[in-house]
């Protein structure tokens, strides 16, 4: 008779009364469809500690990424996308993983690099102006 297998996950049962249950989780390459960002980027995460919590590994010693981790991940795509250094999101990381008691920490993180987003926003938007008064020039030119 074969071992008992996840019907969500084909991963075996070790204790089929208190099993490991992998319903509702995500193998690497899922987690890596759901958040955008490729498997190499999610193994980096957790290397670099960039993940909140340890991600939780199969029986087989598959990644096996939770509702949560996706949602931090997106948080931490976030963050990278609009310039945060990876030692910033490292400590940002320890203080959430931290649990409660920093929350000032993180708020101040927070809003410094908010703070340093809406300046680059706004060096963005002056240079489509500008962009956008060239492009009228040579419309004009075109138009005549």
């Amino acid at each position: 008779m074969d071992d008992p297998v996840h019907a969500s996950c084909g991963e075996p049962v070790v204790d089929p009364l208190a099993g490991e249950d992998c319903a509702g989780t995500l193998t690497i390459a899922e987690a890596a469809a759901a958040t955008g960002v490729s498997t190499h980027t999610l193994r980096y995460y957790e290397r670099a500690g960039l993940m909140r919590d340890p991600v939780a590994r199969a029986t087989s010693q598959h990644r096996r990424y939770s509702a949560d981790d996706i949602r931090w991940v997106t948080f931490l795509t976030r963050l990278r996308m609009t310039g945060m250094p990876i030692r910033e999101m490292a400590r940002y990381a320890r203080l959430a993983g931290a649990g409660e008691g920093n929350e000032a920490d993180r708020l101040a993180l927070l809003t410094e690099h908010r703070r340093r987003v809406l300046e680059r926003l706004d060096e963005v938007q002056r240079n489509l102006a500008a962009i956008d008064k060239k492009i009228a020039v040579y419309q004009e030119r075109i138009d005549r």
